[in-house]
């Protein structure tokens, strides 16, 4: 059975090899939609580490988990509140101060969906 959530070493070494993690940051309730939060951290060639805020409104269903098409919250935000940092240990710090996130529930990159359907099956 593979693992669910990436360990430091895995993170580290896919954001080395220039490959993304993302995190399933939750939801907030309003009165009559949904807001869904997660980030990526991405490393950007020559320009350090990206780590991307995103919320969206839940637009998806079983049929429908790609979180990535969700319209964005803030539309002057598109691809989310974007934050770079020179390394993966600053940006991986800043995601905990600052969202809150878990340094033991990153997933690959496309993996967000699942985590998704994990929210929609809860």
């Amino acid at each position: 059975m593979m693992e669910k959530y990436l360990n430091e070493e895995q993170i580290r070494s896919r954001l080395g090899a220039g490959r993304s993690v993302e995190q399933w940051l939750g939801f907030v309730e309003k009165d009559d939609f949904t807001i869904l939060k997660w980030l990526s951290i991405d490393c950007v060639k020559n320009e350090g580490v990206a780590v991307v805020y995103q919320e969206c409104v839940d637009e998806g269903g079983e049929e429908f988990l790609d979180i990535y098409e969700f319209s964005p919250i803030d539309p002057d935000e598109p691809f989310g509140v974007i934050s770079t940092f020179s390394s993966i240990a600053d940006a991986l710090d800043f995601a905990v101060l600052t969202y809150n996130a878990s340094n033991a529930k990153y997933v690959a990159s496309g993996m967000i969906q699942e985590e998704y359907l994990n929210y929609i099956n809860r």
